[in-house]
């Protein structure tokens, strides 16, 4: 594939490695993943044909009266302010097929376990055929960034998904992972957090192998509160969960509240003298859908046999960035050495090629 690169000026950082003498001018770095969410609804709001349709939408009145507006650009403000208004405004959009942006996943399975390895790890591997609870072979961008000496011990992770300890190999990386049911081991809790770890489970539980996102984002914000960590991954899940069911209406909310809780982060990141102008922020997914109700291109599916859920997105937020949609052709193996040129870390040249050029 050709690449092509954007050149977005802002304040060039040194490595963290070389910043001995003042730790904390090393850019702190924020992955968020919201499991399956199509650019469609990042970029245009709900979509109007699947709201009509009575098969996956049960309450179309409701849906309409959030978040109905007369264009793509006021439904999307209703829907996902912060993703797709600010985010626009603020920062950097890639993957609105309508405005001649794309974004492509390079794996050819199309499903979470590869598409998660191709973000974290900036490369495909065809070896990953399921989603199977399997050690991950390859080391991802926040293992590289945990061998730092002035990074280590200062990443971790929170998914509601529990695969998420064998995709980033916690056992290999060192890694804490907070992910299904489970929260961070050989850490002292906070009250809230012991709280949580308590009654999780003491409601309806969502999936036997997802926990409500809600609680994936209050661990992951009392953790940045209390420890300040240099590099946090945060993965979403409810928005796949409810679109596999068919359930339009609760895939909408769902994507519309993720869209409020990353909103907070952000502005407590912004009111935070550690993080302010020196945090960047990566939003993306790990794989498209579908966009109709036929069999080959079923909004509720993904995977190789179905047409356009290679299609992804991606958010930067960050200090002096260009703003607005960015045009052109990119892929999903580049966010990976993106995040790793603007940290300065050495990881081999070739890697870092393939990021999308920052200056």
């Amino acid at each position: 594939k050709k690449l092509i690169l954007v050149f977005i000026p802002f304040l060039l950082f040194n490595s963290c490695s070389e910043l001995t003498s003042n730790k904390t001018n090393a850019p702190n770095i924020i992955l968020i993943t919201l499991d399956g969410v199509r650019w469609q609804e990042v970029f245009n709001g709900i979509d109007l044909e699947l709201i009509e349709n009575k098969k996956f939408t049960k309450n179309t009145s409701t849906l309409e009266n959030m978040f109905f507006g007369q264009d793509n650009k006021m439904r999307q403000k209703k829907l996902v302010p912060f993703l797709g208004s600010f985010i626009s405004n603020n920062g950097i959009l890639i993957g609105n097929k309508n405005e001649g942006s794309n974004l492509k996943l390079t794996n050819d399975q199309l499903f979470s376990y590869p598409g998660y390895n191709e973000i974290l790890t900036g490369s495909p591997d065809s070896s990953i055929t399921s989603n199977d609870k399997i050690y991950n072979k390859n080391k991802t961008i926040l293992e590289l960034l945990n061998m730092d000496k002035n990074c280590k011990g200062k990443v971790a992770a929170f998914a509601s998904w529990d695969v998420f300890p064998f995709i980033i190999n916690d056992k290999r990386s060192g890694i804490p992972v907070s992910a299904g049911y489970s929260n961070l081991e050989d850490q002292k809790l906070s009250k809230l957090e012991s709280f949580i770890d308590k009654y999780q489970t003491m409601i309806p539980i969502f999936r036997y192998n997802v926990r409500f996102d809600l609680f994936t984002h209050i661990l992951s914000m009392e953790h940045i509160k209390k420890r300040k960590p240099k590099v946090v991954y945060i993965s979403y899940d409810q928005t796949d969960s409810f679109s596999h069911d068919g359930n339009y209406d609760d895939y909408i909310l769902s994507l519309h509240n993720t869209d409020k809780m990353i909103q907070e982060l952000w502005d407590y990141l912004q009111n935070n003298n550690y993080y302010k102008n020196n945090t960047y922020v990566f939003i993306t997914t790990d794989h498209g859908r579908g966009d109709g109700d036929f069999p080959n291109s079923m909004w509720t599916s993904h995977g190789m046999s179905v047409e356009g859920c290679e299609d992804i997105w991606l958010g930067i937020l960050g200090p002096n960035l260009n703003q607005g949609i960015i045009k052109g052709d990119f892929y999903a193996n580049q966010i990976a050495p993106s995040i790793a040129k603007i940290s300065g870390i050495n990881i081999g040249e070739e890697y870092i090629e393939n990021s999308i050029e920052i200056h």
